[in-house]
């Protein structure tokens, strides 16, 4: 009993014993799992803390990030101006001096690095999406300041080597991830890289060989016989255009029409306007004559001729004031609210029967000349681009009048001049050779071939898309003589697409359309007179080298009606441009951009009324097709044809700023001697590509 009760109280013990335990055991477990929970909780406050800490601190950096950002894009917009400020300031001579060039691409250059450095940091993230809206801002802003009249017109050059310089730097940047990627094995990169080489190595096959490039009208070809002709050009080895032509062509791919007028025509003329005629109801507004001595003052062209027809625009609503001519140019928005152009040449019967007087003076070899006179474009691009046009000219190759009714006592035939060479790659330096015969462009005083038409009866007119009466841009004292007798300069506050890489429109047509418009009505008006028509466009004078090409019909339709209607009795004609395409682009990147633009077009066609003597003057001529010449040679070869046989007895005169004869030149109508016809004898001209 004794051992029972003594073995129960054991057992009583020990299971106190054991209670005790457990529960110091479950108060130390608590203790711990509560300290454990504590500590958990202060871990976790501290987390909290520290990642509050980081997106504060993430925060702050996106913000810095984020102005760094954007006063780098501040910065690269400062760089972009500056490589535009002062460009040509007034005269074409910012190429001469290399150091100026150089800063001015070194200020470029820097604004596209850090333009692209900022859209990489944008693609990883690293730079807020929202920096795309400062890089689109970036293109709208510059497309703004570029593309039009800013900066003496050729901001273009900037906007061109911009949108190049960025292509290449992202090109770049893609073919390195590419390259990355595929040390990371990853199938799909390697599968895009396969089929980028496979186009680059398309690109530089097979579809951009120049077999063609050497090929004219009617499947003649540039001949390259060095004992023979002189003169040997290099060919390029790949014609690239070939497989980007289209792509460039911003007008198709943008959907670019001219019959989507500009809805605030009306009001940007209200505010251009400081004259004393227009009301703020003006509904019909005159654009003054330019032909006049107002022009002819020192100082920039197209800042007094813009002055003058701010000051003189005539409000057309009603009668015009005493005193004033009748302008030629009408903008009337009765009609349409978004304006239409209305041309009418004033005929003046005192001016033909003046010029009919002077006409027994000379027996010129055409009684009419048609200057169409087209900035930047090669002899290789016009065939690529105006191919009505060319074929227009195609056509009179072999062609004899006699085959036609309207004409069937004439000669019309077509000559091409592949080694026509350009002094320069801009415009200046080389028209006035053209229609200068000068090579002195800052001395003053010059004298214009206009001069010499006027003397021998010619009635003159004169078309250009610039607000400026001269494509030479000289800017200097010019003579009365030198005036035309018509003349259409487009100083519309509307026409701001100097170098626009897409259509240039003016109240529902192209520009270009208005000025053959007007040389249209010249030509019927004046149908009894000799007459001289200059119609000069810019629509080559732009790197894509697409624009020209909407040109052509105009050209084509201008041509045809004329011949048609048989209105080219004894009309020469003359297919000329100043260089080859010369404003950078893509293209500025392969041999045959280089060599294009040092060789523009120049193809004439000659209908002489048989005056010249067939044997020996269309031997020449038709020979110096493949010689080395000159826009010397083109402003001799007009003369020649104002003075006929009487041409040869002019001698150079002592005062070399009034010669009909150039000293530097040679008429094509005369042999011209290609051993000794060497460019480095012209002190002006660079980088011929003769060898």
């Amino acid at each position: 009993m004794n051992k029972i009760k003594f073995l129960k109280n054991k057992e009583k013990t020990k299971c106190k014993y054991i209670k005790k335990r457990k529960l110091k055991k479950t108060r130390k477990n608590n203790i711990v799992k509560f300290n454990i929970s504590k500590y958990s909780m202060l871990r976790k406050g501290k987390k909290r803390k520290n990642k509050n800490e980081q997106k504060n601190y993430k925060k702050i950096l996106n913000i810095v990030f984020n102005l760094i950002g954007l006063l780098l894009f501040l910065v690269s917009y400062y760089f972009y101006y500056l490589s535009l400020e002062k460009c040509f300031k007034g005269e074409d001579i910012c190429s001469k001096k290399f150091a100026w060039i150089k800063l001015k691409l070194i200020q470029l250059i820097i604004s596209v690095i850090i333009i692209l450095a900022l859209l990489i940091l944008i693609i990883y993230n690293i730079l807020s999406r929202l920096h795309l809206f400062h890089f689109i801002f970036a293109f709208i802003s510059f497309y703004k300041f570029s593309h039009s009249s800013y900066f003496h017109d050729h901001g273009a050059f900037n906007l061109i080597g911009l949108f190049v310089l960025i292509f290449l730097g992202l090109l770049f940047f893609f073919i390195l991830n590419i390259i990355f990627a595929l040390f990371k094995n990853k199938y799909k990169y390697k599968f895009i890289s396969i089929i980028i080489l496979l186009f680059l190595y398309n690109a530089q096959t097979n579809p951009t060989n120049c077999d063609d490039w050497p090929k004219g009208l009617n499947n003649t070809y540039l001949e390259n016989d060095k004992n023979k002709y002189g003169c040997q050009i290099v060919f390029p080895k790949k014609c690239h255009y070939k497989i980007i032509s289209y792509t460039q062509d911003l007008s198709l791919l943008s959907h670019t029409s001219c019959s989507n007028k500009k809805k605030n025509a009306r009001k940007r003329i209200l505010n251009f306007a400081k004259s004393p005629y227009i009301r703020k109801n003006t509904t019909k507004f005159g654009f003054p004559l330019t032909n006049n001595e107002e022009g002819q003052k020192d100082g920039r062209d197209d800042i007094i001729l813009k002055m003058y027809t701010k000051r003189n625009l005539i409000d057309m609503d009603y009668p015009i004031p005493p005193g004033l001519p009748k302008p030629e140019y009408i903008v009337d928005f009765s009609r349409d609210p978004l304006g239409e152009l209305i041309i009418d040449l004033n005929y003046n019967v005192s001016l033909s029967l003046e010029r009919k007087k002077l006409e027994y003076n000379s027996n010129p070899y055409s009684e009419n000349i048609i200057v169409l006179y087209i900035d930047s474009v090669s002899r290789k691009n016009a065939i690529r681009k105006l191919k009505k046009t060319i074929k227009f000219f195609e056509k009179f190759i072999s062609y004899k009048g006699g085959s036609n009714q309207k004409y069937p006592n004439e000669n019309f035939h077509s000559f091409q001049f592949f080694k026509y060479h350009s002094f320069r790659g801009y415009t200046a330096e080389n028209c006035l050779k053209l229609f200068y015969g000068n090579d002195q462009r800052y001395t003053r005083d010059f004298v214009k071939i206009t001069r010499y038409l006027k003397q021998n009866g010619y009635v003159t007119s004169y078309a250009s898309d610039v607000c400026e009466k001269d494509n030479a841009r000289s800017h200097h004292n010019l003579t009365k003589d030198q005036l035309y007798d018509h003349q259409l300069l487009l100083c519309d506050p509307n026409v701001i697409n100097y170098n626009s890489i897409i259509k240039r429109c003016l109240y529902g047509k192209m520009n270009t359309y208005h000025l053959y418009e007007y040389t249209n009505q010249f030509w019927r008006k004046y149908k009894n007179n000799r007459k001289f028509s200059l119609i000069s466009v810019n629509d080559g004078h732009e790197g894509t080298l697409e624009v020209v090409k909407y040109t052509d019909e105009i050209i084509y339709n201008f041509l045809n009606s004329l011949f048609n209607d048989n209105l080219l009795k004894g009309t020469s004609i003359f297919l000329v441009s100043d260089h080859g395409s010369g404003i950078p682009s893509v293209y500025y990147l392969y041999d045959f951009f280089k060599i294009e633009i040092r060789l523009p077009m120049l193809f004439i066609i000659i209908n002489d009324r048989k005056n010249i003597d067939y044997n020996q003057q269309y031997f020449n001529i038709h020979e110096n097709q493949q010689i080395f010449i000159t826009a010397y040679d083109i402003y001799n070869t007009i003369s020649n044809i104002i003075h006929g046989d009487n041409y040869v007895n002019i001698e150079n005169k002592t005062n070399i700023h009034d010669t009909p004869k150039s000293p530097n030149g040679t008429s094509l109508f005369e042999k011209i001697n290609a051993k000794e016809r060497k460019p480095n004898k012209y002190h002006e001209m660079e980088n011929n590509i003769c060898v």
